[in-house]
């Protein structure tokens, strides 16, 4: 059974270009790593903060493997450091979602 991992990101709205930059890389890392990624949104009308990442994996079982490998990947481990340095995710939380039907 496909699952998709929806990450829900609150963001500094003032470093909303910094998140941006921080999600163009994972457009490569992700697949690379095994992830299926449906992509990164932003926001663009309303609420200025908030952006949503969808990745799909086959099981759980997948994306544990998956997120596995970002832990030892040098591009993720970067990334993971430029956000952190840059500070422009305020939190971010996880929900796994499968499909209807």
């Amino acid at each position: 059974m496909t699952v998709t991992c929806c990450i829900r990101y609150v963001l500094d709205p003032f470093k909303r270009d910094a998140f941006e930059e921080y999600a163009r890389r994972w457009l490569t890392i992700i697949p690379q790593s095994g992830g299926n990624l449906i992509g990164y949104f932003m926001p663009h009308e309303g609420t200025n903060n908030i952006a949503i990442a969808l990745v799909s994996f086959e099981s759980l079982a997948a994306y544990e493997s998956y997120r596995a490998r970002l832990k030892v990947d040098a591009e993720a481990l970067a990334n993971f450091a430029f956000a952190e340095r840059e500070r422009f995710i305020l939190s971010e939380e996880r929900t796994f979602l499968r499909p209807v039907g």
